[in-house]
Order: structure tokens, then sequence, then C-alpha cells
């Protein structure tokens, strides 16, 4: 199998940051400085920055309230990093991101194979947020909003979109483009004054006061690892 997927299932870290770790130079393969793309066989020496992965730790799956200005990053040398934020007594890396300026549920786990079927848009995984702008809201902002905003180069995927107030909504999104609430409503002559994320497939922050973790309860995780088992299958 390819280097990011192998690492990624010994639960050290997620492809993405595996991708980083070899642009980084820090992964060898038999002695050899690993090259994007590689293919493992079992008979390999797979090294981190020189040492052997650890053995897989038990898996833990972990809903944070994330503040404004922690960044979702396992970068430990950024400043506002969600790892020293959290300061969990072992290895973990979020699942996906939520911006600097945004706050809400994030996902934190050491199991590196969940994340791709998380992240993969296609599959069709909700996020649910609730959003303050800085102008009234229209019944046309709400229906351009719902059937998608040219931002990026792609027009982003139609969406459920709900007034709550005069200047507040609910969007519920199934894709993840950098900062897509906020440019779509860019597009439309708003501007983002609030996001938060309240929402992510079946998992919530209820009971989660702002800064606070806990990890998922028993039906949760199988409630969201059946829908990835049969996303998968898709």
């Amino acid at each position: 199998m390819r280097i990011n997927k192998y690492i990624s299932e010994t639960g050290y870290c997620s492809r993405r940051a595996t991708n980083r770790l070899i642009n980084e130079k820090r992964i060898t393969v038999n002695g050899e400085v690993c090259e994007p793309g590689r293919m493992i066989c079992p008979d390999d020496v797979v090294l981190i920055d020189g040492k052997v992965i650890p053995e897989k730790a038990e898996a833990v799956y972990i809903a944070l309230h994330k503040p404004v200005g922690i960044t979702c990053t396992s970068a430990t040398h950024v400043e506002g990093n969600i790892i020293d934020f959290m300061n969990y007594p072992g290895r973990i890396f979020p699942i996906g991101r939520l911006d600097k300026d945004s706050q809400g549920l994030i996902l934190m786990t050491n199991d590196g194979a969940i994340v791709n079927k998380m992240m993969r848009s296609e599959f069709g995984h909700e996020k649910e947020y609730v959003v303050t702008v800085d102008h009234l809201i229209t019944d046309d902002f709400l229906k351009r909003m719902s059937r998608g905003i040219e931002i990026l180069g792609t027009t982003t995927k139609p969406c459920e979109v709900s007034r709550i107030s005069d200047y507040e909504f609910r969007i519920i999104l199934t894709q993840g483009l950098n900062r897509q609430i906020r440019r779509m409503a860019k597009e439309c002559g708003y501007r983002v004054i609030r996001l938060e994320r309240i929402r992510i497939m079946n998992v919530t922050m209820e009971g989660l006061e702002m800064g606070e973790w806990r990890n998922l309860t028993k039906i949760e995780l199988a409630n969201m690892l059946d829908q990835l088992a049969d996303t998968v299958h898709l």
C-alpha cells in the first residue's frame, strides 16, 4: 500500500500529516528518504525521525468545543495550535479543520484510517453551522446560498439553509472547501461576524462549554462508524 495509507493505519497520524512529513524528509524507508507515493511492502523498515513507528494505541475519538483563535493543526510550531491547547496525554490530531476565526465542534482522534472516510465530500457527511452576518438576511440570500455559489474555481454543492433570526442563519454542508461559508457569504455581499459549527454527522456539542472536550459515547461512535461503513461501499 502507499506510504500515507500505511502510516495512517498505524494510527500515528493522518494521510495529510504523513504527506507533510514526507515533504519535510522526516520519513525513511529501508534507510532511504521516502518519496511521495512510495509503495510499502510488508518487510520494509519505515522510520519517522529515525525512530520506529510506535505500536498502535487504543483508538480514541474526542469531541472538542474549539474557541476562536485556536488553529486546527498538529504542527506544534504554530502558535495557538490545537494540540498544545488540549494538552492531551497521547498523540491525537484533528479530523478536518475549523478555521482560526471560527468556533465550535471539531473531532480529534488517533485513528488515521478514519480521517479519509470522513473527509471525502462525495460521501455526503453533514456538518451543521450557525452563522451570524452583518446585513439583514433576505429570502434571496438564503436561496442563493442553498443553490450553490461559485468560489475557488468551482460551484458549491446545494445545501440546506434556513433563517434563525434577522442576522443569523443555519446551514448544513456536505463538503468542506477552505473557509467555504465565509467565501459564499462574501459573494452574496455579506460578511460573517460569527461562525459556529454545532454538529458533525451525528455528533453534537451537547454538554460542552467553550474549550471543553469529551470522549464520544459508545452510541455516538457506533452510529458514526456505521455511517462510515455504509458510505465506503457506495
